[in-house]
């Protein structure tokens, strides 16, 4: 098994068209596939850049508890960005900003973490990516930036193995704690933080 490392934005439900539009201003400009279609549990119409399960047939997700999207995202260029690309990836756009391979992303309708609140996990497709996910600042600024734009509680590095847990965004704030660590020793303890989902 290779490496899997994501990062788990957690908000409330009613935010989530928020954070997949602020995703899908990450997508490149232009892409060859069809847009897609995804209706929300609470009735949002979205048109996205997206596919799921690698297809563009519309997805109403009114009765379901998850759904699956395929992602092809661009970031601004860092160090960590230029390596990953070094060996015959694609240059940076015009606008500086080099666009990677596929991000998963399961959108649950009720986090595991929480079931008042919503999450969306995003998360790499290789172990490459995983370790670029891990090793670029810029990464890590894009999903926190979602995170913030959607209004969402939590924006937490995930590295999928049971390992420890970075807490990148936190009611409102960057912050770099992990968990389990001396501030949160368990997820329980960093769920107890956020609050309550109605609000």
């Amino acid at each position: 098994m290779g490496l899997t490392y994501g990062y788990d934005i957690h908000l409330r439900p009613r935010n989530l068209a928020r954070a997949l539009t602020a995703l899908a201003g990450l997508a490149p400009p232009t892409r060859a596939v069809q847009p897609l279609g995804l209706t929300l549990p609470h009735g949002d119409r979205l048109v996205l850049p997206f596919t799921s399960r690698f297809g563009s047939e519309p997805v109403d997700c009114s009765t379901r508890s998850t759904a699956e999207l395929e992602m092809s995202l661009m970031f601004d260029a860092d160090d960590a960005l230029r390596a990953y690309t070094a060996a015959g990836g694609p240059e940076p756009d015009a606008d500086g900003r080099i666009r990677i391979g596929y991000v998963y992303a399961t959108i649950r309708f009720e986090s595991f973490l929480h079931p008042g609140y919503a999450s969306v996990e995003c998360w790499a497709a290789t172990t490459r990516m995983s370790r670029l996910f891990a090793r670029s600042a810029s990464v890590r600024k894009a999903f926190t930036d979602v995170t913030a734009a959607a209004g969402g509680v939590c924006c937490l590095f995930d590295t999928g193995d049971g390992g420890p847990g970075r807490v990148c965004w936190l009611n409102g704030e960057t912050t770099h704690e992990t968990v389990p660590g001396p501030r949160f020793p368990d997820q329980r303890a960093l769920v107890a933080t956020w609050p309550d989902p109605g609000d």
